[in-house]
Protein backbone atom coordinates (compact mmCIF):
# COMPACT_ATOMS: atom_id res chain seq x y z
CA UNK A 1 0.00 0.00 0.00
CA UNK A 2 2.49 2.11 0.57
CA UNK A 3 6.51 0.84 0.07
CA UNK A 4 6.36 -0.61 -3.27
CA UNK A 5 4.37 2.47 -4.46
CA UNK A 6 6.59 4.91 -2.58
CA UNK A 7 9.45 3.04 -4.93
CA UNK A 8 7.85 3.63 -7.91
CA UNK A 9 6.86 7.24 -7.12
CA UNK A 10 10.60 8.23 -6.20
CA UNK A 11 11.46 6.90 -9.97
CA UNK A 12 8.40 8.66 -11.60
CA UNK A 13 9.90 11.79 -10.21
CA UNK A 14 13.27 11.43 -11.23
CA UNK A 15 11.87 10.69 -15.02
CA UNK A 16 10.92 7.12 -15.54
CA UNK A 17 8.06 5.66 -17.40
CA UNK A 18 6.29 4.30 -14.28
CA UNK A 19 3.31 1.67 -14.74
CA UNK A 20 1.09 0.50 -12.01
CA UNK A 21 -0.54 -2.76 -12.65
CA UNK A 22 -3.43 -2.49 -10.94
CA UNK A 23 -6.39 -5.48 -10.11
CA UNK A 24 -9.29 -4.77 -12.06
CA UNK A 25 -10.93 -3.75 -9.00
CA UNK A 26 -8.31 -0.70 -8.63
CA UNK A 27 -6.05 -0.64 -5.68
CA UNK A 28 -7.98 -1.02 -2.61
CA UNK A 29 -5.89 2.41 -1.14
CA UNK A 30 -7.89 4.28 -3.72
CA UNK A 31 -10.95 3.97 -0.97
CA UNK A 32 -9.07 3.61 2.29
CA UNK A 33 -10.83 6.43 5.11
CA UNK A 34 -8.86 7.77 7.69
CA UNK A 35 -4.97 8.07 8.33
CA UNK A 36 -5.35 6.46 4.76
CA UNK A 37 -7.04 8.92 2.84
CA UNK A 38 -4.17 10.03 1.32
CA UNK A 39 -2.32 7.19 0.40
CA UNK A 40 -3.20 7.00 -3.44
CA UNK A 41 -2.64 10.32 -4.45
CA UNK A 42 0.73 10.54 -2.29
CA UNK A 43 2.14 7.73 -3.45
CA UNK A 44 0.97 7.24 -6.97
CA UNK A 45 1.41 10.15 -8.72
CA UNK A 46 3.54 10.54 -12.03
CA UNK A 47 2.61 6.78 -12.96
CA UNK A 48 0.36 5.07 -15.76
CA UNK A 49 -2.43 2.86 -14.41
CA UNK A 50 -3.45 -0.35 -16.26
CA UNK A 51 -5.65 -2.75 -14.62
CA UNK A 52 -5.52 -6.27 -15.36
CA UNK A 53 -7.13 -9.10 -13.70
CA UNK A 54 -3.98 -12.09 -12.93
CA UNK A 55 -6.42 -14.53 -11.78
CA UNK A 56 -6.99 -14.85 -15.70
CA UNK A 57 -4.48 -16.86 -17.60
CA UNK A 58 -4.82 -13.97 -19.81
CA UNK A 59 -4.24 -11.22 -17.91
CA UNK A 60 -1.17 -12.93 -16.08
CA UNK A 61 0.53 -13.29 -19.77
CA UNK A 62 -0.19 -9.70 -20.80
CA UNK A 63 1.84 -8.59 -17.44
CA UNK A 64 4.52 -10.93 -18.42
CA UNK A 65 4.63 -8.99 -21.98
CA UNK A 66 4.69 -5.80 -20.30
CA UNK A 67 7.55 -6.66 -17.74
CA UNK A 68 9.77 -8.12 -20.30
CA UNK A 69 9.93 -4.79 -21.71
CA UNK A 70 10.70 -3.19 -19.06
CA UNK A 71 13.89 -2.04 -17.12
CA UNK A 72 12.72 -2.37 -13.91
CA UNK A 73 9.83 -4.08 -12.12
CA UNK A 74 8.62 -3.76 -8.59
CA UNK A 75 6.89 -5.69 -6.62
CA UNK A 76 5.58 -5.72 -2.88
CA UNK A 77 3.55 -8.96 -2.76
CA UNK A 78 4.15 -11.86 0.20
CA UNK A 79 7.06 -14.41 -0.74
CA UNK A 80 5.56 -16.87 -3.78
CA UNK A 81 3.03 -14.56 -4.69
CA UNK A 82 4.49 -13.67 -7.83
CA UNK A 83 5.54 -17.07 -9.23
CA UNK A 84 1.75 -18.06 -9.32
CA UNK A 85 1.39 -15.99 -12.08
CA UNK A 86 5.19 -16.05 -13.22
CA UNK A 87 6.28 -12.93 -12.80
CA UNK A 88 8.88 -13.87 -10.40
CA UNK A 89 12.47 -12.63 -10.26
CA UNK A 90 13.63 -16.48 -11.68
CA UNK A 91 10.96 -16.71 -14.83
CA UNK A 92 11.60 -13.11 -16.00
CA UNK A 93 14.96 -12.82 -15.57
CA UNK A 94 15.27 -15.93 -17.53
CA UNK A 95 13.43 -14.44 -20.48
CA UNK A 96 15.26 -11.01 -19.61
CA UNK A 97 18.68 -11.33 -18.59
CA UNK A 98 18.45 -7.21 -18.42
CA UNK A 99 15.97 -6.97 -16.18
CA UNK A 100 15.98 -5.25 -12.89
CA UNK A 101 13.54 -7.03 -10.05
CA UNK A 102 12.92 -4.55 -6.71
CA UNK A 103 11.44 -6.52 -4.18
CA UNK A 104 9.97 -5.15 -1.52
CA UNK A 105 9.45 -7.16 1.37
CA UNK A 106 8.44 -7.39 4.83
CA UNK A 107 11.66 -8.76 5.86
CA UNK A 108 14.68 -10.41 3.85
CA UNK A 109 15.58 -13.94 3.44
CA UNK A 110 15.77 -15.54 6.67
CA UNK A 111 13.99 -17.18 9.60
CA UNK A 112 11.26 -14.29 9.48
CA UNK A 113 10.95 -13.78 5.93
CA UNK A 114 7.15 -15.63 5.50
CA UNK A 115 6.17 -13.63 8.73
CA UNK A 116 3.33 -10.77 7.54
CA UNK A 117 5.02 -7.84 8.06
CA UNK A 118 2.90 -3.96 8.94
CA UNK A 119 5.04 -0.55 9.52
CA UNK A 120 3.64 -1.09 13.66
CA UNK A 121 4.45 -5.03 13.19
CA UNK A 122 8.38 -4.02 12.64
CA UNK A 123 8.66 -0.80 14.71
CA UNK A 124 7.41 -3.11 17.53
CA UNK A 125 9.65 -6.13 16.69
CA UNK A 126 12.81 -3.48 15.68
CA UNK A 127 12.74 -1.36 18.71
CA UNK A 128 11.64 1.99 17.10
CA UNK A 129 8.35 1.94 19.28
CA UNK A 130 10.41 1.24 22.29
CA UNK A 131 12.59 3.92 21.57
CA UNK A 132 9.57 6.86 20.84
CA UNK A 133 7.52 5.92 23.62
CA UNK A 134 7.73 6.12 27.42
CA UNK A 135 8.69 3.28 29.33
CA UNK A 136 6.41 0.46 29.55
CA UNK A 137 4.47 2.47 26.72
CA UNK A 138 5.61 1.50 23.20
CA UNK A 139 3.93 3.58 20.84
CA UNK A 140 4.36 3.43 17.04
CA UNK A 141 5.66 6.58 15.38
CA UNK A 142 3.29 9.24 13.64
CA UNK A 143 4.37 8.40 10.26
CA UNK A 144 4.76 5.26 7.99
CA UNK A 145 8.14 5.42 8.10
CA UNK A 146 9.59 2.10 7.19
CA UNK A 147 7.48 1.46 4.62
CA UNK A 148 8.15 5.04 3.00
CA UNK A 149 11.91 4.91 3.76
CA UNK A 150 11.50 1.23 2.79
CA UNK A 151 10.97 2.38 -1.11
CA UNK A 152 13.09 5.12 -0.79
CA UNK A 153 16.26 2.05 -0.13
CA UNK A 154 14.31 -0.21 -2.71
CA UNK A 155 14.49 3.05 -5.32
CA UNK A 156 18.35 3.52 -4.28
CA UNK A 157 18.75 0.11 -5.10
CA UNK A 158 17.33 0.23 -8.33
CA UNK A 159 19.44 3.11 -9.40
CA UNK A 160 22.88 1.37 -7.79
CA UNK A 161 21.50 -1.80 -9.95
CA UNK A 162 20.75 0.77 -13.40
CA UNK A 163 24.77 2.14 -12.99
CA UNK A 164 26.10 -1.74 -12.79
CA UNK A 165 23.78 -2.61 -15.65
CA UNK A 166 25.54 0.34 -17.93
CA UNK A 167 29.27 -1.69 -16.79
CA UNK A 168 27.97 -5.65 -17.01
CA UNK A 169 24.89 -5.47 -19.25
CA UNK A 170 23.24 -7.63 -17.03
CA UNK A 171 19.93 -6.93 -14.61
CA UNK A 172 20.21 -8.12 -10.55
CA UNK A 173 17.94 -8.91 -7.89
CA UNK A 174 17.08 -5.95 -5.44
CA UNK A 175 15.48 -6.69 -2.62
CA UNK A 176 14.02 -3.69 0.20
CA UNK A 177 12.42 -4.54 3.54
CA UNK A 178 10.80 -3.36 6.51
CA UNK A 179 12.20 -5.08 9.21
CA UNK A 180 15.75 -4.44 7.58
CA UNK A 181 15.12 -0.69 7.36
CA UNK A 182 13.84 -0.54 11.46
CA UNK A 183 16.83 -2.38 12.69
CA UNK A 184 18.86 0.63 10.18
CA UNK A 185 16.95 3.39 12.29
CA UNK A 186 17.68 2.20 15.67
CA UNK A 187 21.16 0.70 14.32
CA UNK A 188 22.87 4.20 16.28
CA UNK A 189 21.33 3.31 19.75
CA UNK A 190 22.30 -0.40 18.98
CA UNK A 191 25.73 1.27 18.68
CA UNK A 192 25.50 3.20 22.26
CA UNK A 193 25.31 0.27 23.79
CA UNK A 194 27.96 -1.72 22.01
CA UNK A 195 30.50 1.24 22.71
CA UNK A 196 29.10 1.79 26.02
CA UNK A 197 27.63 -1.16 27.63
CA UNK A 198 24.62 1.02 29.01
CA UNK A 199 21.20 -0.06 26.90
CA UNK A 200 19.77 2.84 25.20
CA UNK A 201 16.37 4.83 27.29
CA UNK A 202 13.23 5.53 25.15
CA UNK A 203 13.58 8.99 24.13
CA UNK A 204 11.61 10.73 26.67
CA UNK A 205 13.50 9.41 29.19
CA UNK A 206 16.86 9.40 27.35
CA UNK A 207 19.84 10.67 28.89
CA UNK A 208 20.67 13.82 26.81
CA UNK A 209 24.19 15.02 25.81
CA UNK A 210 22.73 18.15 25.50
CA UNK A 211 21.77 20.18 28.89
CA UNK A 212 19.32 22.23 26.85
CA UNK A 213 17.21 20.21 24.40
CA UNK A 214 13.72 20.47 25.26
CA UNK A 215 10.33 21.60 24.57
CA UNK A 216 8.95 24.22 26.86
CA UNK A 217 5.40 25.43 27.19
CA UNK A 218 5.45 29.51 27.73
CA UNK A 219 2.85 31.78 27.42
CA UNK A 220 -1.10 30.82 26.64
CA UNK A 221 0.12 27.32 26.78
CA UNK A 222 1.57 27.63 23.27
CA UNK A 223 5.15 25.15 22.92
CA UNK A 224 8.40 25.62 21.57
CA UNK A 225 11.58 23.26 21.02
CA UNK A 226 14.78 25.42 22.29
CA UNK A 227 18.49 23.88 22.47
CA UNK A 228 21.87 24.94 23.20
CA UNK A 229 24.28 22.42 22.01
CA UNK A 230 27.79 24.09 22.41
CA UNK A 231 29.24 25.98 25.31
CA UNK A 232 29.10 29.35 23.49
CA UNK A 233 25.18 28.90 21.99
CA UNK A 234 24.80 28.68 25.70
CA UNK A 235 26.51 32.30 26.45
CA UNK A 236 24.23 32.76 23.31
CA UNK A 237 21.21 31.17 24.74
CA UNK A 238 21.22 33.08 28.21
CA UNK A 239 22.25 36.44 26.42
CA UNK A 240 19.56 36.87 24.66
CA UNK A 241 17.43 35.62 27.42
CA UNK A 242 19.16 37.63 30.10
CA UNK A 243 20.14 34.93 32.24
CA UNK A 244 23.42 36.67 32.71
CA UNK A 245 23.14 35.04 36.40
CA UNK A 246 23.14 31.65 34.99
CA UNK A 247 25.83 32.14 32.51
CA UNK A 248 28.05 32.84 34.84
CA UNK A 249 27.09 30.45 37.62
CA UNK A 250 30.12 27.90 38.32
CA UNK A 251 27.37 24.98 37.82
CA UNK A 252 26.91 25.55 34.48
CA UNK A 253 30.47 25.94 33.22
CA UNK A 254 30.34 23.82 30.56
CA UNK A 255 28.01 21.38 28.53
CA UNK A 256 28.77 18.04 30.47
CA UNK A 257 28.70 20.24 33.65
CA UNK A 258 25.14 21.63 32.72
CA UNK A 259 24.08 17.70 31.74
CA UNK A 260 24.75 16.60 35.46
CA UNK A 261 22.66 19.41 36.55
CA UNK A 262 19.64 18.93 34.18
CA UNK A 263 17.69 17.61 37.29
CA UNK A 264 17.56 21.47 38.57
CA UNK A 265 18.59 23.83 35.65
CA UNK A 266 15.53 22.63 33.14
CA UNK A 267 12.74 23.06 36.14
CA UNK A 268 14.18 26.43 36.77
CA UNK A 269 14.40 27.12 32.40
CA UNK A 270 10.80 26.15 32.46
CA UNK A 271 9.71 28.34 35.38
CA UNK A 272 11.48 31.66 33.87
CA UNK A 273 10.02 31.06 30.10
CA UNK A 274 6.67 30.11 31.31
CA UNK A 275 5.22 34.05 30.81
CA UNK A 276 7.69 34.26 27.84
CA UNK A 277 6.18 34.74 24.28
CA UNK A 278 6.63 32.13 21.96
CA UNK A 279 7.06 34.44 18.40
CA UNK A 280 8.84 36.50 20.94
CA UNK A 281 11.27 33.71 21.44
CA UNK A 282 11.34 32.48 17.93
CA UNK A 283 12.83 35.89 17.15
CA UNK A 284 15.25 35.90 19.48
CA UNK A 285 16.45 32.89 18.98
CA UNK A 286 16.35 33.51 14.57
CA UNK A 287 18.75 36.47 14.99
CA UNK A 288 21.15 34.52 17.20
CA UNK A 289 21.67 31.78 15.45
CA UNK A 290 19.90 29.62 18.13
CA UNK A 291 18.11 26.44 17.33
CA UNK A 292 14.59 26.39 18.21
CA UNK A 293 11.37 25.40 16.25
CA UNK A 294 7.71 26.08 16.62
CA UNK A 295 5.50 22.58 17.25
CA UNK A 296 3.17 22.34 14.39
CA UNK A 297 0.38 19.96 13.53
CA UNK A 298 1.20 18.19 9.78
CA UNK A 299 -1.78 20.83 8.44
CA UNK A 300 0.08 23.96 9.11
CA UNK A 301 2.83 22.92 7.11
CA UNK A 302 0.78 24.52 4.16
CA UNK A 303 0.99 27.75 5.44
CA UNK A 304 4.85 27.40 6.28
CA UNK A 305 6.50 30.23 4.38
CA UNK A 306 9.86 28.80 3.41
CA UNK A 307 7.73 25.34 2.09
CA UNK A 308 5.40 27.77 0.24
CA UNK A 309 8.66 29.95 -1.07
CA UNK A 310 10.71 26.93 -2.10
CA UNK A 311 8.04 25.34 -4.11
CA UNK A 312 7.56 22.36 -2.06
CA UNK A 313 3.97 21.90 -2.71
CA UNK A 314 2.50 21.42 -5.32
CA UNK A 315 -0.98 20.68 -6.56
CA UNK A 316 -2.34 16.94 -7.38
CA UNK A 317 -5.72 16.07 -8.42
CA UNK A 318 -7.80 13.79 -6.67
CA UNK A 319 -8.96 10.52 -8.70
CA UNK A 320 -11.73 8.80 -6.41
CA UNK A 321 -14.24 9.45 -3.62
CA UNK A 322 -16.18 12.29 -3.13
CA UNK A 323 -13.97 15.17 -3.87
CA UNK A 324 -12.68 13.01 -7.34
CA UNK A 325 -11.41 15.71 -9.33
CA UNK A 326 -10.52 18.50 -7.21
CA UNK A 327 -7.27 19.55 -6.41
CA UNK A 328 -5.23 19.49 -3.27
CA UNK A 329 -1.81 20.57 -2.25
CA UNK A 330 0.75 17.63 -1.68
CA UNK A 331 4.39 17.43 -1.28
CA UNK A 332 7.68 16.62 -3.45
CA UNK A 333 10.84 15.13 -2.84
CA UNK A 334 13.21 16.59 -0.75
CA UNK A 335 16.05 17.85 -2.77
CA UNK A 336 17.27 19.47 -6.11
CA UNK A 337 18.57 18.91 -8.79
CA UNK A 338 20.90 21.57 -10.95
CA UNK A 339 19.10 23.55 -8.30
CA UNK A 340 15.50 22.72 -8.76
CA UNK A 341 12.85 21.08 -6.99
CA UNK A 342 11.67 17.67 -8.94
CA UNK A 343 7.91 18.47 -10.45
CA UNK A 344 4.88 15.84 -9.80
CA UNK A 345 4.87 14.68 -13.28
CA UNK A 346 1.79 13.48 -14.10
CA UNK A 347 -1.13 13.37 -11.84
CA UNK A 348 -2.54 9.94 -10.38
CA UNK A 349 -3.93 7.96 -12.44
CA UNK A 350 -7.48 7.16 -12.67
CA UNK A 351 -7.74 3.25 -12.84
CA UNK A 352 -7.23 1.71 -15.91
CA UNK A 353 -6.57 5.45 -17.30
CA UNK A 354 -4.26 4.06 -19.46
CA UNK A 355 -4.90 0.25 -20.36
CA UNK A 356 -6.18 0.64 -24.01
CA UNK A 357 -2.62 2.86 -24.81
CA UNK A 358 -0.55 0.49 -23.03
CA UNK A 359 -2.26 -2.78 -24.59
CA UNK A 360 -1.91 -0.72 -28.08
CA UNK A 361 1.53 -0.87 -27.68
CA UNK A 362 1.80 -4.20 -26.88
CA UNK A 363 0.82 -4.88 -30.28
CA UNK A 364 -3.32 -5.45 -29.62
CA UNK A 365 -5.70 -3.81 -31.90
CA UNK A 366 -8.80 -2.27 -30.81
CA UNK A 367 -11.14 -6.03 -30.97
CA UNK A 368 -8.68 -7.82 -28.95
CA UNK A 369 -8.65 -4.79 -26.35
CA UNK A 370 -12.40 -4.98 -26.47
CA UNK A 371 -12.54 -8.76 -25.98
CA UNK A 372 -10.34 -8.87 -23.22
CA UNK A 373 -11.99 -6.20 -21.19
CA UNK A 374 -15.33 -8.11 -22.00
CA UNK A 375 -13.79 -11.06 -20.72
CA UNK A 376 -12.96 -9.03 -17.55
CA UNK A 377 -9.37 -9.43 -17.78
CA UNK A 378 -8.41 -5.95 -18.47
CA UNK A 379 -10.47 -2.98 -17.13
Amino acid sequence: MVMGPTCGMILADLGAEVIKVEPAGGDRTRTLLGAGTGFFPMFNRGKKSIAINLHAPDGAALARRMAERADVVVENFKPGAMEKYGLDWGSLSARHPRLIYVSCKGFLPGPYEHRTALDEVVQMMGGLAYMTGRPGDPLRVGSSVNDIMGGMFGAIGTLGALVQRGITGRGQLVRSALFENNVFLVGQHMLQYAITGRAAAPMPERISPWAVYDVFTVAGGEQIFLAAVSDAQWRSFCDVLGFADLRDDPRYVDNNARVRERATLIPLLRERLAGRDAAELAALFERAGLPFAPIRKPEQLYDDPHLKATGALTDLRLTDGARAGEQVPSVLLPFTLGEQRLGAGAQPPALGQHTDALLAGLGLDPGQIQDLRARHVVA
